[in-house]
């Protein structure tokens, strides 16, 4: 028994160790980074956790409405990004590509992308790596059931992600998330 007691008592001391380490070790390495660094990784690995997909622990998907054609999302989503100041860049037509490649028909599948130049220059000036997130897409989607679907990265990991962004930056980046998130909820309703 003294011995069990004994074991345990050094499992738990060198648990101590370990985690003191850590916290030495990561403290001055976490205190620069977001406040909001936590919150947005916890909602990631509770994701992850509960479905095992990490596209989809880190992607927003939203629904649309039944009865909404492609055109009419795809027409949405460039009436609302007007309204908000975003410039439609351009779209990927991938199901295209699927057919032109495989010769046969291909569910609809397509990546609209969106910019706003000043916040983009902002995040160049800032970090080259930034440029990964730019244009931000908006993915127009038919699941293999045929409903549509938008997908977008959420871009929490890039506002929060880290070390805390220049407060404009910060802003300007805030802005752009809201925008994005509020043109996929307004396209999936048919909204303009």
């Amino acid at each position: 028994m003294t011995l069990i007691r004994n074991l345990l008592a050094l499992i738990g001391a060198l648990t101590l160790v370990v985690l003191l380490a850590a916290a030495i070790w990561l403290g001055p390495r976490l205190a620069s980074f977001d406040p909001e660094f936590l919150p947005t990784y916890s909602t990631f690995a509770a994701n992850l956790l509960a479905t095992g997909d990490p596209g989809g622990a880190m992607m927003w998907s939203v629904p649309v409405e039944d009865g909404l054609s492609v055109d009419e999302v795809i027409d949405s989503l460039k009436s609302l990004a007007t309204t908000n100041n975003l410039l439609f860049v351009g779209e990927s037509p991938f199901y295209q590509q699927v057919e032109a490649v495989t010769g046969e028909p291909y569910r609809y599948v397509n990546f609209l992308s969106f910019c706003d130049a000043q916040v983009g220059k902002m995040m160049l000036e800032y970090r080259n790596h930034y440029s990964g997130f730019m244009p931000c897409r908006i993915a127009l989607v038919e699941d293999r059931e045929g409903q549509l679907w938008l997908f977008s990265m959420n871009l929490d990991f890039m506002i929060y992600g880290g070390k805390e962004l220049p407060a404009e930056l910060k802003q300007e980046a805030i802005s752009v998330r809201d925008t994005l998130r509020g043109m996929m909820e307004g396209a999936a309703a048919g909204e303009f």
